[in-house]
């Protein structure tokens, strides 16, 4: 069931609400938490249909804020607030407000949206795309208790990590962190079958991709190795290999949907690792509500290295060189022009002896 409100308050929408659940013969509120969403109208689509898969496993008041912005001069001093209020088999198994802001009420969101929250229930704030640099700050972000974000969507990914290390508050998560779960997952149960010291570890992927940065400075928060990024075409993250006491430990995956777990003295499996939807990423990120301290940890653990990556993609048919994510400096290459001097040394040399040999031949 869907009911359109142009030129609407938030006590209109509230009433709203009720009316269709009554119409719909769900008078309770069986909700679990109030997501909001903050986005613009090309990615509302999308990231309300995964707000609406989710919601299956985490009923919930789904909040759709979308600033809208008029090209015509008059109308941008115009303030309305437009809802689209679902309920029902259109809203999953929650409630949807869509909300249009324009003129001057954009600037007012959270004033908007803090009557529609659901009273005595947390909540969550999701920017898909143009996340605030400092999420605890926004306006909107002040009034949740989680706030999530994706630098993957970003412009320049590495820098966007750096800012968000900078700027962290207890509560924020991004979905470049929710999607290596599985990875680590994975690693941390190849480690637990093994009794042996890890000595170093190399994490494969994607050029730019802030799901392989966050795995490398968690292995390296955790493991306090030194640990290298090299470079694949991807899909995303590709192969992690660690050396240990024990022998190689190998998470191979080449596809983005199959990968191959090896360890040293076992037979090499096949381990399910696909690349997860959105939907699914938001519905983890639901399931726990409170500060997420790996996460903070090494996401800190890399500010200093993320200045110094940079962003420029290398030149058409220029090779691209690996570089190393760890905390250790790389070592300067050894001077070769003593290397170089050395042949023509010798050379000159074995000259010298053989020009008196030559000499008396001559004679």
């Amino acid at each position: 069931m869907k009911i359109d409100l142009t030129g609407t308050t938030a006590g209109e929408i509230n009433k709203a609400l009720v009316r269709g659940r009554r119409a719909i013969g769900t008078p309770a509120v069986g909700m679990v938490l109030t997501l909001v969403i903050v986005t613009d109208e090309e990615n509302a689509y999308d990231s309300l249909k995964a707000a609406n898969d989710a919601s299956r496993e985490h009923p919930s008041r789904t909040l759709v804020v979308i600033k809208r912005v008029s090209r015509n001069a008059r109308d941008r001093t115009t303030s309305r607030l437009d809802a689209e209020v679902r309920v029902g088999a259109d809203a999953g198994t929650g409630e949807t407000v869509v909300l249009r802001l324009y003129g001057e009420v954009a600037d007012h969101a959270d004033s908007v949206v803090l009557p529609l929250l659901l009273p005595d229930a947390p909540v969550v704030v999701w920017w898909p795309v143009n996340a605030p640099v400092d999420p605890a700050k926004d306006p909107l972000g002040a009034l949740a208790q989680r706030r999530v974000t994706d630098t993957y969507a970003a412009e320049q990914p590495v820098r966007e990590l750096s800012a968000r290390a900078e700027a962290y508050t207890p509560g924020d998560t991004d979905l470049s962190w929710t999607r290596i779960t599985p990875w680590r997952s994975m690693l941390a149960a190849a480690l637990d079958q093994v009794t042996c010291e890890v000595t170093g570890v190399e994490v494969e992927g994607e050029e730019f991709n802030p799901s392989c940065e966050l795995l490398a400075m968690w292995l390296a928060d955790r493991l306090d190795v030194t640990v290298k990024r090299s470079l694949s075409p991807g899909p995303g993250l590709t192969a992690v290999r660690m050396a240990t006491s024990e022998g190689p430990i190998v998470l191979d995956r080449a596809d983005g949907s199959l990968a191959t777990l090896s360890i040293e003295g076992q037979p090499a499996r096949a381990v399910a690792l696909k690349r997860r939807d959105t939907a699914e990423l938001i519905a983890e990120e639901l399931r726990r509500l409170d500060p997420d301290d790996t996460y903070a940890s090494a996401l800190r653990y890399g500010v200093e290295r993320l200045d110094t990556v940079p962003e420029q993609q290398p030149a058409a048919g220029e090779p691209v060189a690996h570089e190393p994510v760890a905390h250790e400096p790389v070592a300067e290459p050894e001077p070769v022009e003593e290397a170089v001097k050395a042949p023509a040394k010798k050379a000159a040399a074995k000259t010298a002896k053989k020009a008196p040999a030559r000499k008396a031949a001559a004679k």
